[in-house]
């Protein structure tokens, strides 16, 4: 028999699967993978609803609805004073994934480099490498997540095609500050390199705003930016992404997306219009509930023993292990805490390529109240009966 596809074969089941299974097989709480317990707006929910019974429910133009192109272009006027044609500018994509995978396909072509930040969601390396494209990394690291500067210039050359870029950044939940992007922006155009801007949480920013990439002079032309209404809404099951760029730019993103999906689900779309053009009151309480959440488990784990890393945003936050007195590594102690607590979380080592730093997991914490204090309570009593 031929072998199938080396690249994406080369990649085992995601670490987010194999410890909700491991979770699920002893009955634990489930802090590993990255999803809300509650569903969003039931506003929005019941818009879908009936949508899906009114109908049409046939093929939607490709692109998308013309009702959600033209509010994600006033969303991002609105929240960011980005002008788009949201009939050359935006596209409608099922979930920020396929957006990710439509950008890659349609920028990159085989041999040109990408410059990549880690820890990294763990979608890039093989949408890149499948893509034809070469992998530069750079990292952050916990305990601060600070930028080195001097090795992100390093990784840049004139075989750069293009940056991808996550902020709020998952899992560091760090949020880029303007000296950053605007560093990031100067080596953009002294290469001539393009961004694909992955900003999903971009309305889950605790202690300082959100910046899109794309707002910083220059960067207009040269930015994709990717949005989602699972993380905006807390519906991550309805996989609808957004993604905004310049017409030539969005002319060859739009030619991947008509060969993978070609389109999304009409009713969701109609409804994530609705959710889009909410009132602010709805997007600034997503944030505080969130912030509210983060402060919740950090105090808890700092309780029991546990030092934590900074959390600017996004649903995660990291501990370091050794706190605790744990130095066996960040996989052994996830799979300690989940067969023996009753508590999953994720080894931060799973981010990295090739990690040297293995004393941090992370903890999502997007969970009911009772949830997140349960965990905690679980954790407490495991690492005091362990001495």
């Amino acid at each position: 028999m031929k072998a199938a596809n080396s690249i994406l074969s080369s990649y085992g089941v995601t670490v987010f699967e194999l410890m909700s299974r491991l979770a699920i097989e002893h009955g634990a709480v489930n802090l590993g993978q990255g999803f809300p317990d509650t569903d969003g707006p039931e506003e929005i929910r019941r818009i879908a609803a009936e949508a899906l019974i009114d109908g049409p429910n046939q093929y939607p133009p490709m692109l998308g609805i013309p009702a959600l192109r033209q509010a994600v272009a006033a969303h991002n006027k609105r929240f960011y004073d980005l002008d788009f044609d949201w009939q050359t500018e935006v596209m409608i994509t099922s979930g920020a994934t396929e957006a990710l995978a439509d950008s890659l396909m349609g920028l990159i072509e085989p041999g040109d480099e990408v410059v990549l930040i880690e820890p990294l969601y763990d979608c890039y390396l093989p949408m890149i490498r499948r893509a034809g494209g070469v992998p530069k990394l750079v990292r952050v690291t916990p305990p601060d997540w600070e930028l080195d500067r001097d090795a992100l210039r390093e990784a840049f050359s004139d075989k750069t095609k293009l940056l991808l870029l996550n902020n709020p950044q998952n899992p560091a939940a760090k949020v880029y500050r303007k000296d950053e992007l605007q560093f990031l922006a100067d080596l953009l155009i002294e290469f001539d390199a393009y961004a694909v801007c992955d900003e999903v949480y971009e309305h889950i920013a605790f202690d300082q705003p959100h910046i899109p990439l794309m707002t910083l002079p220059g960067m207009r032309d040269r930015c994709v930016r990717i949005g989602s209404a699972g993380k905006s809404f807390s519906l991550t099951g309805w996989k609808v992404g957004y993604v905004t760029a310049a017409p030539n730019l969005l002319g060859a993103i739009s030619k991947a997306h008509q060969f993978v999906t070609f389109t999304t689900p009409p009713n969701l779309q109609k409804a994530v219009a609705h959710g889009l053009t909410m009132d602010d009151t709805y997007f600034d309480g997503l944030t505080a509930e969130m912030k509210a959440k983060r402060d919740r488990i950090e105090s808890g784990l700092k309780h029991i023993g546990f030092e934590t890393a900074p959390c600017q945003g996004t649903y995660f936050i990291s501990a370091d292990i050794r706190s605790v007195g744990f130095d066996e590594g960040d996989i052994a102690f996830c799979e300690t805490i989940t067969t023996k607590a009753g508590v999953a979380a994720v080894p931060m080592s799973a981010f990295y390529r090739n990690a040297d730093e293995k004393n941090y997991v992370r903890f999502c914490f997007c969970k009911k109240d009772e949830v997140l204090d349960l965990a905690v309570e679980k954790l407490g009593i495991f690492l005091e009966n362990r001495g």
